[in-house]
């Protein structure tokens, strides 16, 4: 982890691609994609459809790790907004867990604008607390600290000659 200052706040950017903001005891993420092979299925293109488990495990385990009680999705938590319909029966028990064991809020996204309140949780289109502008896509013009998502950042590095791609935080 790697703590940083921002806003006039102490954060920690998680080696998972969260943030988490320990004077709040929130977790914030962004991009989650669930239900991407699903979206990609009814198209003709399979994946496996493992995809929305695997990260709310990974999201259950970050909670227990960090000890959060507020969850901040910023937006595009879902590949489309008729996604949380298309969860498996695990995957929505996984989520009911974690909406109803701490304070979550969805933002909405450029994929799932039309998110209702029926995976639980509350849905905004942004928010700010405690001076930080949470939204999905930054603003230019936003004269306050904001935290955003949807630019999905990746840091190129040549290895040994080879290029490695990895993700990261702008």
């Amino acid at each position: 982890m790697v703590p940083f200052s921002f806003g006039g706040h102490a954060l920690l950017a998680l080696p998972q691609g969260a943030l988490f903001w320990p004077q709040r005891r929130a977790l914030l993420v962004a991009d989650l994609h669930f239900e991407k092979a699903s979206w990609f299925a009814l198209r003709g293109q399979m994946l496996p459809p493992y995809d929305s488990i695997a990260t709310l495990a990974d999201l259950t385990a970050l909670v227990a790790a960090t000890g959060a009680d507020e969850i901040w999705c910023l937006g595009d938590s879902f590949h489309d907004s008729d996604g949380c319909e298309r969860l498996p029966q695990r995957a929505q028990d996984m989520l009911r867990s974690l909406t109803d064991s701490t304070r979550w809020t969805w933002i909405t996204g450029n994929h799932d604008r039309a998110i209702l309140d029926r995976c639980g949780g509350e849905v905004v289109d942004e928010a700010v607390v405690d001076g930080l502008v949470l939204r999905h896509e930054a603003d230019r013009a936003e004269a306050w600290p904001e935290l955003s998502g949807h630019f999905h950042p990746k840091l190129r590095v040549r290895v040994r000659g080879k290029q490695v791609a990895r993700r990261c935080f702008v």
